[in-house]
């Protein structure tokens, strides 16, 4: 499920305007309802402003009423373009560690997942076609001292993604 922006700044918001249970509000929020409730003690975030989920649209006061009248009903996040594309970001910070891992990553994938093309590689572990073109033919700068090491177990990628994209390039092999 998508979480809404800020979820603990939502949380408090809607502990201190609304009348949902301590379990919706985490469920929406992502958050376990102890921390709520102590969100509405004033043990935790009480330096927090809340943020309204329905001035930036995020949430319609009808689904807010829905719910208060139904303590089992669910907060369903609104469907808004705009907050689909910051939900979605691009590209972020990769740390330094996980940036002279990327090397190892590709090295296991060119030896373990040949049918792996150069354009999915790079999808899959962020990373540049001259890297891994230079990883392949052997002249990466540090290629001597690269020990292949599997990505997932790196954070480079997950393994669902890892299993997407090898699903994919052996279905395209097989063509």
């Amino acid at each position: 499920m998508t979480l809404p922006l800020m979820p603990k700044a939502t949380a408090v918001w809607l502990v201190e305007n609304t009348g949902l249970t301590f379990q919706q509000i985490a469920d929406f929020c992502g958050m376990h309802s102890l921390e709520v409730q102590a969100i509405a003690d004033g043990d935790v975030a009480s330096n927090i402003m809340g943020l309204n989920p329905i001035a930036n649209e995020q949430l319609t006061e009808e689904e807010i009423k829905r719910c208060e009248a139904d303590p089992q009903a669910a907060l369903q996040l609104s469907a808004h373009p705009e907050i689909e594309k910051l939900l979605n970001k691009g590209s972020r910070y990769v740390s330094q560690s996980k940036r002279l891992d990327r090397p190892a990553g590709i090295l296991w994938l060119v030896k373990n997942h040949p049918e792996l093309s150069d354009s999915q590689i790079v999808k899959l572990l962020k990373t540049t076609k001259p890297t891994i073109v230079a990883i392949r033919e052997k002249t990466h700068k540090n290629f001597h001292n690269i020990q292949a090491r599997n990505p997932v177990t790196l954070g480079l990628c997950s393994e669902t993604d890892l299993n997407a994209a090898v699903a994919m390039a052996v279905k395209i092999v097989k063509k």
